[in-house]
């Protein structure tokens, strides 16, 4: 993997992580359950994230799981005020997760660097409204429509069904036009998948480096992690980080967590034992011991 610049930021994901903070403008978000739903608290969250270390902002107008349907103009007008707001504050990245082709093209319209696809381009448009701006797309693996109710999870070989199913949405991508340049991969932890799924995706993620891409991993706060320790929601922050440092060592480039502030930290530790920062002090044991 080389240097990308991506919106106004650069990143060396040979030696550099870049955390993806999460931001819900949904009234019925999988965690906050509608904590930043207002327009100024959205804000108000995202530049607090970009004062935590942040790199990277990422914002959906619809949950990924089922629900009261949204319509697009709906959906635009909860992401496209904060894109522009906070992108007038920020050099922050801002992603816009929607699987929308007409959401996608008002929100790269109003600053957005990032389209998070989790449809992995299920929207025949999508493909070329990214193709025809200069935005970045992360390709997400999942199964069937978003926002519905779906038969129970089955895969005889997970990790080799979602590496060819990438393997395949990269040359859809690349034929209609979009550079491999711009796009990154996301397996889509828990994303139609059960916890032995994911436990799995996750221990084997290094075999999804075969694609050559920067790897994304969102694991904040998941059932999977939940299912595995017997924790809530709310108590899910251990877990997450000992996942996302799991896939890290495993090959993931970006990190969408939840935890701003606790995930840079671990982040950044992780780097430095990586040897990929220098600390940012060295003082320990680097005088020699004076006699009394």
């Amino acid at each position: 993997m080389t240097a990308r610049v991506i919106g106004r930021r650069s990143f060396d994901f040979d030696r550099q992580v870049a955390v993806m903070a999460v931001i819900n403008r949904t009234p019925d978000s999988f965690y906050d359950q509608g904590a930043t739903f207002a327009l100024d608290r959205a804000v108000a969250a995202a530049l607090t994230a970009d004062a935590e270390g942040a790199d990277w902002i990422d914002v959906g107008g619809v949950p990924f799981g089922r629900g009261p349907w949204v319509s697009p103009q709906e959906e635009i007008d909860r992401v496209v005020p904060f894109v522009t707001e906070v992108s007038a504050k920020s050099d922050v990245v801002i992603s816009v997760d929607t699987n929308r082709a007409e959401v996608a093209q008002a929100a790269i319209a109003a600053g957005a660097a990032v389209i998070n696809d989790t449809s992995g381009l299920g929207d025949p448009e999508m493909a070329g409204v990214i193709a025809a701006s200069s935005a970045s797309v992360v390709l997400t693996h999942s199964v069937g429509p978003w926002r519905e109710e779906k038969p129970a999870a089955h895969f005889t070989d997970v990790v080799h069904e979602v590496q060819e199913y990438l393997a395949e949405r990269v040359e859809r991508a690349c034929a209609a036009g979009i550079p491999r340049d711009r796009l990154i991969l996301d397996p889509g932890h828990d994303l139609d998948k059960n916890t032995l799924h994911t436990l799995e995706l996750t221990r084997r993620y290094a075999e999804l480096q075969q694609l050559g891409l920067p790897l994304l991993a969102a694991v904040s706060n998941k059932d999977f992690i939940g299912e595995s320790i017997d924790r809530p929601k709310q108590e899910r922050l251990h877990g997450s980080l000992a996942a996302m440092v799991v896939c890290i060592m495993n090959g993931a480039r970006i990190v969408r967590m939840h935890n701003v502030a606790e995930s840079v930290d671990a982040v950044r530790m992780t780097e430095a034992i990586l040897g990929w920062r220098d600390p940012v002090r060295l003082e320990h044991n680097t005088h020699p011991t004076r006699n009394v």
